[in-house]
């Protein structure tokens, strides 16, 4: 039998051994190419991981069936606390939307934290669409119905279903034109080959400062950090109309506590810091404070709500 000091080495060593956490690199593995919404937020926010933490945070670029390539990969990697997930919203949209997943959000990951809310914008292409308000715009479409186009990252994305949605609460009808990706519809958008948009604001703000869209509104409760002169939907007329493109933070299965421990009280240095502050403002983001089970029962009650939408809008994929 081991003795009470043996046994005491043993709780140093592993305690030790916990407080370790990172002893090498770190990988998170963000379901979309380089370039998109997603990369804008865990840029950032992992270089200044990187300090906090004292090891490098790694992104590795998975893109592929609207985030599902990604999330099965980092579902089957390793547990060891150096492999993570960064996921959207994207992923409480697809269990309604694809018959058959090779990953199960609930069952294959610890839900770590939220990163970043941002509301979805409403954004025109101004020479091909005669609005400059909400109610503008919905008197454009009424008047021309099934020819303004929308674009999307592609069939079942946020983009689609927010388009969706406003279809839903506003009865207008609207062209959906599905992209491969939210970058070319953006682009799209601002070369005049479609009319509109329904983006998250973070990946569009750039081209709202410089005036290469409209932003008619923002889908939230109250203007966006950084963007006090575009108004909210609820203003524009329409006070039902409320998405937000988010991104969150997963852990396969099985990760250590104490890494998750970890990682969660640097976020909370990192949100806490001017650099991060600055840069979500500047996105139009609002600061997350859901982590663990909240963060968790946040996406069930997503999971919910955009399923809901899908089987209001019989959208399904092509």
């Amino acid at each position: 039998m081991l003795g009470a000091a043996a046994l005491a080495g043993v709780s140093v060593a592993g305690g030790a051994q916990a407080q370790a956490w990172p002893a090498k690199p770190v990988t998170v593995i963000v379901p979309f190419p380089a370039g998109g919404g997603t990369d804008a937020f865990a840029r950032p926010l992992f270089a200044t991981l990187s300090r906090l933490l004292g090891q490098q945070v790694l992104i590795d670029n998975r893109g592929g069936a609207g985030g599902n390539v990604g999330a099965t990969l980092a579902a089957k990697a390793q547990p060891d606390g150096y492999t993570w997930f960064m996921g959207a919203v994207h992923h409480a949209i697809a269990p309604s939307i694809y018959p058959k997943l090779d990953y199960h959000l609930e069952k294959d990951f610890v839900p770590v934290a939220l990163l970043a809310s941002v509301p979805q914008v409403v954004i025109v292409n101004p020479k091909r669409v005669p609005a400059n308000t909400l109610q503008e715009l919905l008197a454009y479409a009424k008047a021309n119905p099934g020819k303004v186009s929308f674009g999307s990252a592609g069939n079942g994305t946020s983009h689609h279903l927010a388009g969706e949605l406003f279809k839903l609460q506003t009865g207008v009808q609207l062209m959906h034109v599905p992209y491969r990706g939210a970058g070319p519809a953006l682009q799209d958008v601002m070369a005049g080959q479609i009319d509109m948009m329904f983006d998250g604001l973070g990946s569009s703000a750039t081209h709202i400062k410089g005036a290469r869209v409209k932003a008619l509104a923002v889908a939230g409760t109250q203007r966006a950090p950084g963007f006090p002169d575009i108004p909210t939907a609820a203003e524009g007329g329409v006070p039902t109309y409320q998405v937000a493109t988010w991104y969150g933070l997963w852990a396969p299965k099985g990760t250590p506590a104490a890494a998750i421990e970890r990682m969660n009280a640097e976020l909370a240095k990192a949100f806490a810091s001017k650099e991060i502050k600055d840069a979500w403002t500047g996105l139009g983001a609002e600061t997350p404070t859901l982590t663990g089970k909240a963060f968790g029962d946040f996406v069930a009650s997503e999971t919910k709500r955009w399923g809901e939408v899908v089987k209001a809008a019989n959208v399904k994929l092509d």
